[in-house]
């Protein structure tokens, strides 16, 4: 926890200019890089150091973070598929779950947004919003909301379409080949620069194209899969339950591609 310390205190020193701004266009008072980052990282050290003995041995689940090397890190994180909870789920989350999908995005579209962050170059802050932002948009909302996700506050970065389509579609594919898996509440997170670089080349990120520079640094990456299951799998109740592709996945996907396709050719 002392190297984490340090860590944060030079991302403290190092990233001052900064700024968020919430859904209502306010904005806080002077903070860090990340400050809701910071925050986590700050509470999950004091609950270490405080509830664990240095002497004993813990055991820890370690997250990569995927906007490392980001320097305006602009992320968009959608709620993916037309059912959202997992067989494990009781009688009332489930109905909890089937609501909130009916009421959103999530059945007429197949995803939802959960959250939101994108850099305005000129403010020189952060536009945030968060999943109750996201469960009240109409598809037509969610079109916008794709869109603005995709403005940098003076123009649309019509550069990050390509390699995000791309990338979507390849995802497409493979998902389209699984013949059991269900990716129940599990999200994708889009992800850019919102630093332009006029000429970069990241042959890292997954669906990379291989003939070219990826001057926007666009990632698409599947997250959590706690309640993902397959034929076969210890916590599927039911071994038989499921034959062929997760069609409400994949419903998600091809309204997400289509969007984007949409706003590519200017409509």
């Amino acid at each position: 926890s002392c190297s984490g310390k340090m860590l944060l205190r030079t991302d403290l020193q190092y990233h001052t200019d900064s700024l968020l701004e919430d859904a209502n266009g306010k904005q806080p008072e002077r903070k860090s890089y990340n400050p809701w980052g910071l925050h986590c990282h700050r509470q999950h050290l004091n609950r270490m150091s405080s509830k664990h003995n240095e002497n004993k041995l813990q055991q820890f689940l370690l997250l990569e973070n995927v906007v490392s090397k980001y320097s305006y890190p602009c992320i968009l994180d959608l709620k993916m598929g037309t059912r959202q909870h997992g067989d494990d789920a009781s009688e009332e989350k489930k109905a909890r779950h089937i609501k909130k999908c009916e009421q959103s995005t999530s059945a007429s579209l197949g995803v939802r947004i959960c959250g939101m962050q994108v850099y305005q170059v000129d403010t020189g802050h952060f536009l945030c919003k968060d999943k109750y932002y996201g469960r009240k948009l109409s598809p037509e909302g969610f079109r916008q909301a794709l869109r603005q996700f995709l403005c940098n506050g003076n123009q649309l970065r019509t550069d990050l379409l390509e390699p995000i389509i791309l990338r979507l579609k390849a995802l497409l594919s493979v998902i389209r080949k699984q013949s059991s898996y269900r990716f129940y509440s599990s999200s994708l997170l889009i992800i850019y620069d919102g630093q332009e670089h006029k000429e970069s080349a990241d042959h890292h990120l997954p669906f990379a194209k291989s003939h070219g520079t990826n001057p926007s640094r666009v990632d698409v990456r599947m997250i959590d899969f706690a309640h993902t299951t397959f034929k076969g799998s210890k916590s599927n109740p039911n071994p038989t339950a499921y034959d062929g592709p997760d069609h409400g996945y994949i419903f998600g996907l091809e309204n997400l591609i289509k969007i984007l396709q949409n706003l590519s050719e200017g409509k």
